[in-house]
């Protein structure tokens, strides 16, 4: 760990990654820009997941435990939500969030 870089930096940048996806999930009107933000919000998440392991407890592999199942967690999220997209556009002919407002198609 002598020349690694240290655990700030890495942490500031997984936070720049999280407010990135944070302002992208909140600002688009666009169903899959949304769910690129939360995706970048789950990758920030996979960043400090690992990075805590590598630096804490390089010797068990819990952080990359737990990145596996973010991962995994992060792939069938995003199968239900662009299935979801799917259908929202089969029934309303759109992908604005803001034009779907109501349950019935």
């Amino acid at each position: 760990m002598i020349n690694a870089v240290p655990l700030e930096w890495v942490l500031t940048v997984s936070a720049a990654l999280f407010c990135i996806g944070l302002f992208g999930a909140l600002s688009r009107r666009n169903m899959v820009g949304i769910l690129m933000g939360v995706e970048l919000m789950l990758n920030s998440v996979n960043i400090n997941l690992v990075a805590f392991w590598r630096y804490l407890e390089p010797r068990f592999i819990t952080g990359q435990t737990f990145a596996l199942f973010v991962i995994t967690v992060a792939a069938a999220e995003a199968a239900v939500g662009l299935a979801m997209i799917i259908a929202i556009y089969r029934n309303w002919a759109t992908v604005n969030a803001d034009d779907v407002d109501s349950m019935k198609g």
